[in-house]
């Protein structure tokens, strides 16, 4: 998508991108985005808990909650 979000997260601004490609929905469980310059896979568990899928950089949990929660407050989803 190309879609540039910023989050603020415990005092510090990010900036990420979804690089998806399919087209998301309420139905949406997975997503792919650029963050810091390394791709980011997010994945939505059946309690409704955003977390990491593959990527070369590990993330702190709390932060992957937060980056699955700015997309879903933007795509209403």
């Amino acid at each position: 998508m190309g879609l540039a979000l910023r989050l603020t997260f415990q005092e510090k601004d990010y900036v990420f991108e979804i690089v998806s490609a399919n087209t998301i929905t309420k139905a949406t469980t997975d997503l792919s985005l650029i963050f810091n310059g390394e791709k980011v896979s997010l994945l939505k568990d059946d309690k409704g808990v955003w977390k990491q899928g593959d990527g070369t950089v590990s993330l702190e949990p709390e932060l992957m909650q937060a980056l699955g929660r700015s997309v879903s407050l933007r795509f209403r989803i």
